[in-house]
């Protein structure tokens, strides 16, 4: 049995939502940026070559896509939520690394951006 390990990235996914605490926040929008790493149950894909042993990161992005720019959440934790069970649902799918940043926050102090990190496992 193999010892090899595969995480799939998609980086830097950029879109337009509405989630923030705030009622500015959900009125005006802004764009959130959110990565992903997506361990592996196995890595037969670095035998296969078949997109069945692997994740479909083009349909991830797109129903990602879909979860930011839906319904606004409050707390970026509970998007995170939302998209790290999304991400889960691809069969080979064993652990998620979501991480979405807000780079517009709505505070009283100079800040670059806001982000969450939330990793869930299969299970």
């Amino acid at each position: 049995m193999s010892a090899d390990r595969i995480t799939v990235h998609l980086t830097g996914l950029e879109v337009f939502g509405r989630h923030g605490v705030y009622a500015p926040e959900t009125a005006l929008g802004q764009r959130f940026t959110v990565d992903l790493e997506i361990t592996l149950s196995h890595a037969e894909a670095s035998r296969s070559d078949d997109l069945a042993d692997t994740v479909d990161y083009a349909a991830l992005a797109d129903d990602v896509a879909a979860i930011v720019a839906g319904p606004p959440f409050a707390l970026l934790e509970r998007l995170a939520g939302a998209i790290a069970d999304r991400a889960l649902a691809e069969p080979q799918a064993a652990e998620v690394v979501v991480r979405v940043h807000k780079p517009h926050v709505a505070i009283p102090h100079p800040v670059r951006e806001s982000a969450v990190t939330l990793r869930r496992s299969a299970g």
